[in-house]
């Protein structure tokens, strides 16, 4: 750690270094000094193993958000994320061969869950914020650090090799799940090939649109700045859209195993819908407004082909907490697919706004 603290240029002298145990990915530390505050990071390469391409995405993005916020006035260093430099290049790596960055520390409240539509429209339109300020991005020249990452085609897929490679003798006790995501197969291109075909256009994503990767002013009860991105590459309006939502909008989190309180809350739809459009500033195709409902069926029924996927394979992707726990998932976000059919025709007139 030595190594590692001295390859950066902070700003002051080290004081303390803590690690951070809540994220999933990445190792994290907070790092202090007697001038400043930064957050660490080891990138996992297993699940991104070109750390630098992650980092060329990240810095480009930020930097032209930064750009964005100067010459509106606004603080740079809360409203985007800023990175240290280590000599020449925004990552160092060290003699073990892993890979470091590090950014300024943003303070502000993160929310790990959702308990009023007013918090959730604030996040819908910090990350129309985000899109807004992206508008004029190239997506295309962006990194795709983990392909197909939001491909459903390719993801239905990989569960179907999945059931009959049964590695783990699984299927037999899956079949009704399995055969809840065959009947929905072609559904599986709607976003897909509206992508390919021009229908939606091609934007820069975030593909992780979760509610807690929002810092939020604690003074204004705005977004300050949208964190987490590592998973920023090209792809559609409608993938953040969709994830936000299955995620946010739920009225039970995705490790709920009592499928009785699992539904999707209107009420949180059109709130997110809503603070998502002011956000974007008018920036949103009519096509893609038409598919907001279906995106967030679309991307709650990848995920739960994901879980069923992994779940068939050994548990090799998703931490478990105890057997069957990809199994609990999986039927979980099914359940929420099922609601949000249901409740269709009412989600489809709240995004007409």
């Amino acid at each position: 750690m030595k190594q590692v603290l001295a390859a950066f240029q902070f700003e002051g002298k080290v004081t303390d270094l803590r690690e951070c145990t809540a994220g999933h990915i990445n190792g994290t530390y907070r790092v202090t000094t007697d001038k400043a505050r930064y957050i660490l990071q080891k990138i996992n390469k297993n699940v991104f193993q070109k750390p630098w391409e992650v980092m060329e995405n990240v810095v480009g993005v930020t930097n032209h958000i930064r750009k964005k916020l100067e010459e509106e006035g606004k603080d740079p260093l809360c409203g985007t994320l800023s990175f240290v430099k280590a000599g020449d290049a925004y990552y160092f790596c060290d003699e073990r061969g892993d890979y470091w960055r590090a950014y300024r520390f943003v303070d502000g409240d993160c929310f790990q869950s959702c308990d009023s539509p007013d918090l959730f429209l604030r996040v819908g339109r910090a990350f129309g914020v985000f899109q807004r300020q992206l508008a004029d991005y190239d997506a295309a020249s962006l990194h795709e650090v983990i392909p197909d990452f939001h491909n459903t085609e390719k993801r239905y897929e990989a569960l179907e090799n999945a059931v009959l490679d049964d590695v783990c003798g699984r299927a037999s006790a899956c079949r009704r799940e399995i055969d809840f995501l065959r009947a929905r197969k072609d559904d599986c291109s709607l976003l897909v090939r509206g992508l390919k075909e021009g229908k939606y256009p091609l934007r820069v994503t975030h593909n992780d649109t979760k509610l807690n990767n929002v810092i939020m002013d604690p003074k204004t009860g705005e977004g300050l700045c949208v964190i987490d991105l590592d998973t920023v590459m090209p792809g559609s309006l409608l993938y953040d859209f969709g994830d936000a939502i299955r995620y946010g909008a739920s009225s039970a989190g995705e490790g709920e195993s009592d499928l009785s309180k699992v539904c999707i809350l209107p009420e949180f739809f059109a709130a997110f819908t809503k603070g998502f459009s002011d956000g974007l500033g008018g920036g949103i195709t009519d096509a893609e407004r038409a598919a907001l409902p279906q995106s967030a069926r679309i991307l709650t029924l990848e995920t739960g082909m994901r879980f069923l996927t992994d779940y068939l394979s050994g548990d090799t992707y998703f931490r478990i907490h105890h057997e069957g726990h990809n199994l609990e998932r999986a039927k979980n976000q099914l359940r929420l697919v099922e609601s949000i059919e249901e409740q269709m025709p009412v989600l489809e007139e709240i995004a007409k706004g």
